[in-house]
């Protein structure tokens, strides 16, 4: 096959080639998305990569091997190579055909191969967790070690289906109401609505547990909210600070029949158990010095939860991991707009919380008018010649660093804001160094909230700029989540967390929320060009040119 209209080419290496002006490119991107990553994304060529992860999150959203090749040769100029259509079904048939199953009380690992089950049964990396083999088909397996033996079984290529089933929780009788307790009338999306569906699956043990992706803005807190309410069950609610687990109490209070007396904020400053109880990542991973345990960890155990939500679960700390492999019975819902870890440990969120559930390409939520579009744009400045020496003489870490803190990006910085102050617009300026940040601060005489800025004072600011008494605010990397700011519609981005990709998507996230006069939200990134800030930069991009964003390019920046 030859047809040099399509926009792939698919290698043998299980890389594949993108036309970016490709008149397909968009229909091409959004479905080869399902089942492969973005490696690189310069202007005319962009790269994925079919991973193994990415076939088998592929596999548990309902995909098979057909429905890839099928894709691939619908939109590439070439043959698919013999080696890639021979991966792809090798790979993602590995997905399910070990599963986890409980029979009278026996927690037990399944194959219909026995062989398998032999190589399984004499593997080092699970034979820990092996109680005895029961028969050529089945392994009984220690049920405190359910999520161990599926991270161990995931690193070694057979990832399991858990069909094992949950334990039901204490009742809680709650109910998403049809009009808030604000006198507004409210219904879930469709989306919303498929999504829930999804990780619910009627009750049964195919749903209980895994992740749904979706685009900040969208109504990821609603989506828990309604599943919470399937299940009526005692749930722990974890989320990444204080600000958004007041955020959660909010919407509780308000969407559902629930009372301040059954919710409870567990954190630094209050340390409530309720039938729900919002917890911070900060507090459970709390160790005080030369201790070897984390003392609230206890709270996994307080009371007969029946499901576990973890909010932003893309920054899940390693300790809760662990924690998370010891209590597998209990339903798991991770919510995130990427599932993007810097750390690599994509794998164990695949194994740990439970495979993607439901991912919706952030354009196509968009197009619906739920989330505002956005426009990017990236601003390459150079540095003076002083600056460019010590650059030169500089050690490769302080290299960024020196880039990123570049003053000419304050002159930018006051021209894109004197722009958008002429339209009545509501500006968020964000970077990660605090001297930096500062300087911002002064030039403009606008609050600057930082992670040792008391959570009252957040709110008061934050209050502030809700009410329009304030146009601008300086924040530092606390900005890249639970900021409820729904008409801000500028971001300013003067430095980040190196190529943190994830950080960039949130970071757009928050100036997503639809606005009422359907504004188009605009996101800047000044970087210094020829330099780390740009190498930086580049990889920070990567997340959101998969979902369909392109960064204007632009050298300095007038707006005359």
């Amino acid at each position: 096959m030859f047809n040099p209209q399509n926009p792939l080419i698919v290698q043998s290496d299980k890389t594949i080639l993108i036309e970016v002006s490709n008149p397909e490119y968009g229909e091409a991107r959004d479905l080869i998305g399902r089942f492969a990553e973005l490696v690189k994304s310069p202007e005319h060529i962009h790269t994925y990569k079919i991973s193994n992860l990415s076939l088998w999150n592929a596999a548990a959203s309902g995909m098979n091997a057909g429905d890839i090749i099928n894709i691939l040769e619908r939109y590439s100029k070439y043959d698919i190579p013999d080696n890639v259509q021979t991966d792809i079904a090798d790979h993602i048939s590995r997905y399910g055909r070990l599963k986890i199953k409980k029979e009278n009380g026996i927690l037990m690992l399944t194959s219909n191969d026995s062989i398998l089950i032999t190589e399984i049964y004499n593997h080092k990396r699970i034979k820990p967790y092996i109680l005895k083999r029961i028969d050529d088909l089945n392994l009984e397996i220690d049920p405190s070690r359910r999520g161990h033996t599926k991270q161990g079984l995931t690193e070694i290529g057979f990832p399991a289906e858990d069909l094992a089933g949950y334990e039901n929780g204490e009742f809680l009788n709650i109910n998403l109401l049809n009009i808030s307790k604000r006198n507004i009338s409210f219904k879930l999306r469709d989306y919303q609505i498929d999504a829930v569906n999804t990780f619910y699956a009627g009750g049964s043990v195919y749903g209980g547990s895994g992740v749904i992706v979706l685009p900040c803005g969208s109504g990821k807190t609603l989506i828990g909210m309604e599943i919470i309410s399937k299940f009526k069950t005692n749930t722990l609610i974890i989320t990444p600070n204080i600000i958004a687990a007041r955020q959660w109490i909010a919407e509780l209070l308000d969407k559902t029949n629930l009372n301040k007396e059954q919710i409870g904020e567990y954190n630094g400053e209050l340390k409530e158990i309720k039938p729900i109880t919002i917890a911070t990542y900060q507090i459970l991973t709390y160790r005080p010095k030369d201790a070897e345990i984390f003392p609230h960890f206890s709270l996994f155990n307080s009371r007969n939860w029946g499901l576990i939500i973890y909010d932003e679960v893309h920054l899940l700390p390693a300790p809760v991991f662990r924690i998370t492999a010891e209590i597998q019975a209990k339903r798991r819902l991770g919510l995130t707009a990427t599932l993007v870890r810097e750390d690599g440990c994509e794998g164990d969120v695949f194994s740990l919380i439970g495979p993607k559930k439901y991912d919706s390409p952030w354009k196509e939520i968009e197009k619906q008018g739920w989330i505002a579009e956005a426009n990017c744009h990236e601003i390459r400045i150079p540095m003076n010649d002083e600056r460019r020496l010590q650059y030169a003489l500089a050690h490769d870490k302080s290299k960024y660093r020196l880039a990123a803190e570049n003053p000419k990006k304050y002159e930018i910085v006051k021209k894109i804001v004197a722009h958008h102050r002429s339209k009545k617009d509501l500006i968020l300026i964000i970077g990660m160094y605090i001297e930096q940040l500062k300087e911002i601060s002064k030039i403009f005489n606008a609050p600057l909230l930082t992670g040792t800025t008391a959570n009252k004072k957040r709110m008061e600011m934050y209050e502030k700029f809700k009410r329009h008494e304030i146009d601008l605010l300086v924040v530092s990397k606390i900005g890249n989540f639970a900021i409820d700011l729904p008409d801000a519609n500028v971001m300013i981005q003067v430095s980040g967390t190196f190529g943190s990709r994830q950080e960039e998507a949130q970071r757009l996230g928050r100036i997503m929320r639809p606005k009422k006069d359907n504004s188009v939200a605009h996101f800047y990134t000044i970087v210094t060009k020829d330099t780390k800030d740009q190498d930086f930069s580049a990889n920070r991009q990567l997340f959101l040119t998969e979902q369909g964003y392109k960064y204007e390019i632009l050298e300095e920046y007038n707006y005359e």
